[in-house]
């Protein structure tokens, strides 16, 4: 005697609450992806933004001018892009003591800063 099998394939209702899960899956896999790859561009924009910002800072330590100059504006390349950047020196209550501000941006009108980073500087000793 022969056992007759009983084949059942899947419904249509089946194949389709299926093929709908699937699809909620993978499109929150895709927007996890985006999200992902986005973060790490801002986080590679804001990483070179601050160096740019730093070696305008390094510049102004090597010169040691006194007074600082205020206002100042200028580009640097770097990663194949241009960064523009902007100095502001702030009072800090002390005349020998300025704080300078340096902002970063990809736009030379500064309509999106990136960063800005601010460090002091004191006045140098005279010598004599």
């Amino acid at each position: 005697m022969g056992l007759i099998r009983s084949q059942r394939g899947m419904t249509l209702l089946e194949v389709m609450v299926a093929l709908f899960i699937f699809a909620m899956t993978g499109g929150a896999i895709m927007k996890a992806a985006s999200e992902h790859l986005n973060g790490v561009g801002q986080i590679e924009e804001i990483t070179i933004a601050t160096w740019v910002a730093n070696n305008q800072l390094n510049e102004i330590q090597l010169e040691r001018p006194w007074p600082l100059k205020n206002n100042l504006k200028g580009q640097a390349e770097m990663a194949e892009r241009t960064w523009y950047w902007k100095q502001v020196v702030k009072d800090t209550g002390d005349s020998d003591f300025k704080a300078v501000e340096v902002s970063v941006s990809l736009d030379a009108d500064f309509n999106d800063t990136i960063t800005t980073v601010i460090t002091y500087f004191a006045k140098p000793a005279e010598n004599g």
